[in-house]
């Protein structure tokens, strides 16, 4: 806590499944921007990925439980599922906001080359501290987010800060593709998440 406000860490997404690569961001997100609290919060619908007409919200929300529950100071909200609908980044601030509170958003280089075009981004970048990881090394992408955080500056006032972080070579598109082909997940995955997703016949 600095100046009398938490420092919250949000860290949104489809978590489908969640994988070790998303808890390590998780543990890198909350050391670098020294947070108080951390909420991870699947999403009830993306805006920005295209869902399985299968997919099942409250699958994805336990198996979070199963993988960051056993993070000191880390909350898994079911902030977005129980609004239903498409999660928009904006309404989740806007539900967490507050005057004793200072929010820091995470996303990744994807979703930091278009944060400009999201819903209501000028409120967005009012609202939080908005902050990214890499998982590749290309500097042509490095050009673009220099370009990018210049123009937010100018129109926003804001840049979107980097974290460091050890890149961990998965996806949750690679995780479910081992599943359907009867690989084992469990070097990707933490181990109840696997557990889970073999006890309920997921991706299958």
């Amino acid at each position: 806590m600095i100046n009398g406000q938490m420092r919250i860490g949000i860290y949104g997404g489809t978590f489908s499944p969640p994988h070790n690569g998303h808890v390590k961001a998780a543990e890198a997100f909350f050391k670098g921007m020294e947070l108080d609290l951390l909420y991870i919060i699947p999403t009830a619908v993306s805006p920005h990925k295209q869902m399985d007409r299968a997919d099942d919200p409250s699958h994805r929300l336990r198996m979070c439980e199963l993988a960051f529950g056993g993070m000191e100071r880390t909350f898994i909200s079911d902030l977005e599922i129980a609004r239903g609908g498409r999660s928009y980044t904006v309404d989740t601030l806007r539900a967490l906001s507050g005057a004793d509170r200072r929010l820091f958003f995470l996303m990744g280089t994807d979703m930091m080359l278009t944060l400009d075009r999201w819903r209501e981004p000028e409120e967005i970048f009012k609202l939080c501290y908005p902050v990214y990881m890499r998982r590749e090394n290309d500097p042509i992408i490095e050009s673009m987010i220099v370009a990018k955080n210049n123009e937010y500056l100018a129109r926003f006032g804001k840049i979107v800060r980097r974290i460091p972080a050890d890149f961990v070579d998965v996806s949750s598109t690679a995780v479910r593709e081992r599943v359907k082909r009867g690989a084992p997940i469990d070097d990707v995955v933490p181990e109840g998440v696997a557990a889970y997703i073999k006890e309920h016949g997921l991706y299958v």
